[in-house]
């Protein structure tokens, strides 16, 4: 089911690379928060699978009632995770990896759907990969993909050695 949704949004919306880094400052914003809580649940949950715990229910355990707080807060804030992951789909883009800071934004290239891909901490959208390839399979972007942009975002071609401005 949740493949069958993700298609879909793939099929709403697409990004040139220029749209893409146009949402940077609030994808940014969104995903250094969710990289933040995530790795931090991440790591209590962690430590918490670490505790030990009566083998017998009805030993009395001091600890209860703190693990069982502990427990709650780790939910609460998972779900919080999940509302920041669904912001980001809101905006069109995908999360890759809540805990690296991964996010691709469906594109077409050459006739064909792929990703944009961006990581947190860099400053723009640089690379692509095929639906299937997923993060190891990051190209960086380059002169090819202006036939896929509208005019007016093509790079200007040189003719004569002076700059053609379309006049």
């Amino acid at each position: 089911m949740k493949k069958t949704a993700a298609k879909r949004r793939l099929r709403k919306r697409t990004f040139t690379v220029r749209e893409a880094n146009a949402t940077l400052p609030l994808v940014r914003a969104i995903t250094a928060d969710l990289v933040s809580l995530a790795r931090d649940v991440v790591e209590r949950r962690q430590r918490l699978l670490g505790l030990s715990r009566p083998a017998n229910p009805e030993v009395r355990d001091p600890y209860r009632e703190e693990l069982a707080q502990i427990e709650a807060e780790l939910e609460e804030d998972t779900k919080r995770v999940q509302e920041y992951v669904e912001e980001l789909r809101a905006l069109g883009a995908e999360p890759k990896s809540v805990t690296e800071g991964l996010v691709d934004f469906p594109a077409m290239h050459a006739g064909r759907r792929v990703f944009l891909c961006w990581r947190l901490g860099e400053p723009e959208v640089r690379f692509w990969h095929e639906l299937d390839a997923g993060s190891r399979g990051r190209q960086p972007i380059t002169d090819r993909w202006a036939e896929d942009r509208p005019p007016e975002e093509r790079p200007l071609r040189l003719v004569e050695g002076r700059t053609c401005s379309g006049e």
